[in-house]
């Protein structure tokens, strides 16, 4: 199923998705594929699927960390698509998966060559941090031909008329950055962001999930007002890095995600 047709269906029946963020070889590519698994069980909705990356812009040291845990055991954008695959296929994986990278990876591996390994992996969308929209006509072209959706950023600071273009661009939903900065969760969710949202939705008329900073269920539930879906990233992130035990890991992302769902 489409990314856009889960969040019209939760709309139309009144419920806010949760969406998971972790990072693929984070312990090892074997591992990600029961985190995954593991995930969805637990009631996820979506599953944002980051590449590890040497150089980010966007990841607090939680993620920085794990990508080089990552990067340490090899992990590849191809090995990952294959991991995808393999999950289809065995029919262990069923819920959307946003592919979260750089474009980096992707341009070494060749944007056509990308799309077209994405789409017979079962990728159903796919975010590239760093590309902006201006910059996007032939990326978005690439993706949509091969039936992948697009999901861009805005932030607190973007423009009116970048707003309109992420809209424009995005066929999955809109990211809505919480906060300015990188990744990472904090205590306090931003005093704006009711403000924030209504402003934003005089120019976005896609979905809108919001990410960055929420760290636990009453942060979820308080964002939850103002968008279809909230995402969590570093929070997981952690619970993975303090649990080395695949076991105790599993359980641990499990029960924090069960407790997300609840309160959504």
């Amino acid at each position: 199923m489409k990314i856009s047709e889960v969040l019209l269906n939760a709309k139309k029946n009144g419920k806010k998705l949760f969406i998971p963020y972790i990072v693929a070889g984070d312990p090892n590519i074997t591992v990600t594929g029961d985190f995954l698994v593991a995930l969805e069980k637990a009631g996820a909705a979506i599953i944002e699927l980051g590449v590890p990356f040497s150089d980010p812009v966007a990841d607090g040291p939680t993620i920085q960390r794990a990508s080089e845990r990552a990067l340490s055991k090899n992990t590849t954008l191809l090995e990952i698509l294959d991991l995808v695959r393999h999950l289809r296929k065995s029919k262990s994986l069923t819920v959307p998966v946003v592919l979260f990278s750089y474009f980096n990876p992707i341009f070494k591996m060749g944007l056509e060559e990308f799309t077209a390994k994405a789409e017979k992996s079962g990728i159903s969308g796919v975010l590239t941090v760093d590309l902006p929209p201006e910059e996007a006509e032939e990326y978005v072209a690439s993706l949509s031909a091969h039936n992948i959706e697009t999901i861009f950023l805005a932030s607190p600071t973007t423009s009116e008329s970048r707003l309109k273009l992420v809209d424009k661009n995005s066929s999955g939903f809109v990211y809505y950055v919480s906060r300015l900065g990188v990744t990472g969760a904090k205590k306090d969710i931003s005093d704006t962001l009711s403000q924030e949202i209504a402003n934003l939705k005089k120019f976005v008329k896609k979905p809108i999930a919001i990410g960055f900073g929420i760290s636990t269920p009453a942060q979820a539930k308080t964002v939850s007002q103002y968008a279809d879906a909230v995402v969590v990233g570093s929070a997981l992130v952690d619970l993975i890095e303090k649990n080395p035990d695949p076991e105790k890991a599993i359980v641990a992302i499990s029960t924090f995600t069960k407790e997300i769902v609840a309160v959504l």
